[in-house]
């Protein structure tokens, strides 16, 4: 184990990671996923000496590719290392370096070798009408892909606003049929929604897999309570300038747009269930509302059509 470690902390020291800064994060991510102080040192072994590196077969359908974009460019620029170091990559397109039939050939053989075994995670929405005619990969649409290959995985992690509940590709007049991974596949998810999702969440997700042997406790859509939870109204320290929620009454339009309270420009917080406020995004530099956005409620079902347009009040 002490062998492993310092192998870890030398592989770190090598990208300009300091074992202080290495800590930080893993202090860090110890309380977003709401654990004590003192799972931070076991948090650090699972990066350092993992015990075991689950395989990964990472399935894209209908999106953009930022909610893979965003793990590997996340807040911590070495975050994509610690994923991993802790995870088997078996499949992803984005970053594996095969391609064409080859690629295909490493999807089967992954299915094959790990079946009942890998995590599945899924990144984009999945088409439905048209014998799923808007979507596919090496001749195969993505509904003929998602329902081979989800039922075979040990757990499915749907990452993403389209892979949780459709995104924009499901928002009206929706031609192409398309719906969650959920849907259309009719195996139970984890969803680590927004758009794109803090890869903070994702990582966290995993981590408490590797941690404690089981995924984190969920809410009523499959979201991780840790990070979905709460508001993002009850989190943001804007709100901390109102005594209450009566702003419209006690401070009126032109107060709020001074830059406090972003609720009369069409902040979505109220009814969005995120940690943004507390994670933040670019290093921990910054979020959406900090920035001067009101919240779009990118991490709830169907935002496009329900919180669209985005600067009306709710």
């Amino acid at each position: 184990m002490e062998k492993e470690q310092k192998q870890f902390a030398e592989r770190l020291e090598q990208k300009g990671v300091s074992r202080r800064d290495f800590m930080k994060f893993c202090t860090f991510l110890t309380a977003t996923m709401g654990l004590s102080s003192s799972f931070v040192p076991k948090v650090a072994e699972v990066f350092a000496a993992p015990k075991q590196r689950p395989p990964v077969i990472w399935l894209h359908f209908a999106e953009c590719t930022g909610c893979s974009e965003a793990v590997l460019r996340s807040m911590y620029p070495w975050i994509d290392q610690l994923v991993l170091e802790v995870l088997d990559i078996a499949y992803h397109e984005t970053i594996m370096a095969a391609s064409g039939y080859q690629a295909e050939e490493n999807l089967h053989m992954a299915m094959k070798k790990y079946e009942g075994k890998f995590i599945c995670v899924c990144e984009g929405a999945v088409a439905t009408k048209f014998n799923g005619g808007y979507g596919k990969i090496a001749g195969r649409t993505f509904q003929e892909i998602a329902k081979e290959v989800v039922p075979k995985a040990a757990a499915t992690i749907a990452i993403g606003q389209c892979a949780c509940f459709g995104g924009i590709q499901a928002a009206k007049p929706n031609p192409g049929g398309y719906v969650s991974v959920e849907e259309a596949t009719g195996v139970k998810t984890i969803k680590i929604a927004g758009c794109p999702p803090n890869p903070i969440n994702f990582v966290g997700t995993v981590v408490n897999y590797l941690l404690l042997g089981k995924l984190p406790a969920l809410d009523h859509l499959g979201r991780p309570l840790f990070a979905y939870g709460k508001t993002i109204h009850d989190q943001c320290p804007r709100r901390a300038h109102f005594e209450n929620d009566e702003m419209v009454e006690e401070f009126g339009s032109e107060e709020a747009a001074k830059g406090w309270c972003l609720y009369m420009m069409g902040c979505k917080g109220p009814e969005t269930y995120n940690n943004c406020p507390i994670v933040k995004f670019n290093d921990g530099t910054s979020w959406p509302v900090e920035a001067g956005h009101g919240c779009i409620g990118c991490s709830e079902p169907n935002f496009w059509d329900k919180y669209t347009p985005f600067y009306e009040m709710l």
